[in-house]
């Protein structure tokens, strides 16, 4: 397996834990109402804390940033522009673990700014393959 096709793995793997993170974080899923609310069919779901919302908010925008990385990484891949894409397909990875615990933490700016070397990265990975 190339690289390139490891960094889908690993972002694959990062878009659940931000997924199960928001989900947890935002349900409280650690007490027996939030586990409640967790299987339930959460049409009546109580207002988050601000973690939670911040937690759900990250899995939704880790959703998004994959939906734009994987198909990139894969035509990149598919078109023999793998290794000219593998940097931008790291700064883009590397950017996105860094992103989750800093907007679990609240950090704005600096949230900001790391969201913006994430599309940076799949800025890139797409110039790779002009």
């Amino acid at each position: 397996m190339t690289t390139l096709l490891q960094l889908v793995l690993y972002m694959t793997l990062l878009t659940f834990v931000a997924i199960m993170l928001g989900a947890i974080l935002r349900n409280r899923e650690w007490t027996a109402e939030g586990l409640k609310a967790g299987l339930s069919n959460r049409d009546q779901l109580p207002e988050p804390t601000a973690l939670g919302g911040r937690a759900e908010r990250a899995a939704g925008n880790t959703q998004e940033g994959f939906l734009l990385f994987v198909p990139l990484a894969l035509v990149a891949h598919v078109s023999g522009h793998g290794a000219e894409a593998l940097l931008g397909a790291q700064v883009f990875f590397w950017a996105r673990v860094a992103y989750l615990p800093v907007y679990l933490a609240g950090i704005t700016y600096v949230r900001s700014a790391i969201w913006g070397v994430g599309v940076a990265g799949l800025g890139m990975m797409l110039v790779a393959m002009l």
